[in-house]
């Protein structure tokens, strides 16, 4: 049997101040094609000698302000990730997204609701280089079976 690796480590490239260019689906799932821009930084945190990070969002665009928090935290037993998210304002933690990296790409999967349906939420980072990530969301109304993206947030490092 392969040995798994200790992804402890997994978002140690992602410490620092980082510019953020954020899209977002204004109304993910109806056949909506209008998405709407953002601009602003993200600045990730380690903590708890980098089995956590902490990520504080703001970004301004032409639909106002976004203010997050995501708080990673790992799992050592199962060698997985849990991406808990807040927007601040709604102040409440969604359900965290629980996955993994392999070959640099990291996938989070959980389950939410979308004005009262069942969905699937899919996390993806990927284009990992030192200097820029790919973060990019989508929803599945169908089990998985399609996904239809709903966030991409480009990041660029800041030299601080």
């Amino acid at each position: 049997m392969a040995q798994q690796k200790d992804g402890q480590h997994d978002f140690d490239f992602g410490i620092g101040l980082w510019k953020t260019q954020l899209k977002r689906l204004v109304k993910p799932l109806t056949g909506s094609t209008e998405w709407v821009e953002y601009d602003g930084t993200s600045r990730v945190t380690r903590v708890l000698d980098g089995r956590a990070s902490l990520v504080e969002l703001k970004v301004r665009g032409s639909a106002g302000t976004l203010e997050g928090l995501s708080l990673r935290l790992y799992n050592p037993q199962a060698r997985q990730w849990s991406l808990n998210y807040a927007n601040i304002a709604s102040g409440v933690m969604t359900l965290p997204a629980i996955g993994e990296f392999k070959n640099g790409r990291g996938e989070f999967y959980n389950q939410d609701t979308l004005n009262g349906r069942s969905i699937l939420v899919r996390f993806v980072i990927s284009d990992i280089t030192p200097s820029s990530v790919r973060y990019e969301q989508a929803y599945s109304d169908d089990g998985g079976k399609t996904w239809e993206v709903n966030w991409i947030a480009t990041d660029t490092r800041i030299k601080e």
